[in-house]
């Protein structure tokens, strides 16, 4: 009557079996809050070559002035 592909609906039942424990995985709240923090970790990783390349720059920048 609906139109539900039967893996659909199984995926369904999986996922609410996972996140109500009676099956082993990983939740839903789980899974999100991990991709978030992948997200956050891979933002971090940026701006910290970010700055390693600034301060490497300025660096060399109050050496070359020293030497004037």
């Amino acid at each position: 009557m609906l139109d539900i592909k039967p893996s659909t609906l199984r995926g369904w039942i999986e996922r609410e079996e996972i996140d109500s424990g009676a099956r082993p995985g990983v939740t839903s709240v789980d899974a999100a809050e991990i991709k978030a923090l992948q997200r956050e970790n891979a933002e971090l990783r940026r701006a910290n070559e970010i700055l390693k390349t600034a301060s490497a720059f300025f660096a060399q920048a109050e050496l070359d002035r020293r030497l004037k």
